[in-house]
């Protein structure tokens, strides 16, 4: 009897640990696998590449904090970036836009839920050539742009000497292009449209060609303590945007300044969240909760975005 009840013990142990075992290799037994912790760690963090200035910034500031940290960037196109999250192969992602509701029931199928934090208020800028005089627009044109309704500079002002008009976007998977898609509810682009690779090719096509507008994310021109942000600036104008429905002639236009997408004047603003998708408090809630900190919050005041939860004076200086 002694023997049987023996073996059982031994039968049953050995069931045991080939079960620990088993949900181990499944992701069941996470503890053994989850080395990193809020302070320690290392992770891969997916980016959209509108934002690299920023959590370059953010990164810097966060291991110099924490030693035993490293935050590895993947900077892609937004939709680059949502599928390696969808994928398992980055557990926490910086865009500018929340997942869809199929996206969360299909994480949470998986036993993941997703923790979304916003962290700023971005805005979608638009850029023409230093030598091209037309630098405001009313929001109806720039509707119009969009629609293929307008396609030449000698449209907008008919003392133009300019011809043809041509859009530049950074990547057609990126956010940029997706946000202006909703924004005006379009099914598709006029051939007047077309796609660079990233942010910094808008930005040298702009500088080259004076029939140009470039669409590119606030991030990469609002630093002036960015050595790359404030060299890019020299190198085009910014144009400003009447508000919508505003089509006077005396009308005010607003470019993107942190003042004007803070209290919304500047008509194409829009929020950066980080999403996090790690079932235990690890490195990437540490990494996100400083980007919502105060620090965190006060390198993206710096990097002339608008924070989520901090105000932003905007003061007005009359002559």
């Amino acid at each position: 009897m002694k023997i049987i009840n023996r073996y059982i013990t031994y039968v049953l142990s050995f069931a045991c640990i080939g079960l620990i075992l088993l949900l181990d290799s499944c992701g069941g037994g996470s503890n053994q696998k989850n080395t990193d912790t809020p302070t320690s760690g290392r992770i891969k963090v997916g980016v959209d590449d509108s934002y690299r200035l920023l959590v370059e910034a953010e990164m810097f500031t966060f291991e110099a904090i924490y030693k035993y940290t490293s935050i590895d960037p993947i900077y892609n196109t937004e939709a680059d970036v949502i599928n390696d999250f969808m994928n398992d192969s980055v557990p926490m992602i910086i865009v500018n836009r929340e997942l869809s509701d199929q996206q969360v029931a299909y994480l949470r199928e998986r036993q993941y839920i997703p923790k979304t934090i916003k962290v700023a208020i971005d805005a979608v800028a638009f850029i023409v050539n230093n030598d091209n005089p037309d630098t405001a627009l009313f929001y109806q044109t720039v509707k119009e742009i969009f629609e293929g309704k307008i396609t030449s500079w000698d449209q907008i002002n008919n003392k133009s000497r300019l011809k043809e008009l041509k859009v530049v976007f950074d990547n057609f998977k990126s956010g940029n292009p997706r946000y202006l898609k909703e924004k005006f509810e379009l099914d598709s682009f006029p051939p007047s449209c077309f796609a660079a690779k990233n942010n910094a090719d808008v930005i040298n096509y702009v500088e080259k060609n004076i029939n140009a507008i470039g669409v590119i994310s606030v991030n990469w021109i609002s630093d002036p303590a960015d050595s790359v942000s404030h060299n890019f600036l020299k190198r085009f104008k910014v144009v400003g945007i009447a508000l919508e429905g505003d089509n006077n002639p005396g009308t005010k236009f607003y470019r993107p300044f942190p003042g004007y997408i803070a209290e919304r004047s500047y008509p194409f603003t829009r929020e950066v969240y980080c999403i996090n998708r790690q079932s235990y408090t690890g490195l990437a809630h540490g990494f996100s909760s400083f980007i919502a900190g105060e620090k965190g919050q006060f390198i993206v005041l710096r990097s002339g975005m608008v924070p989520a939860a901090m105000p932003v004076r905007l003061i007005e200086l009359k002559r």
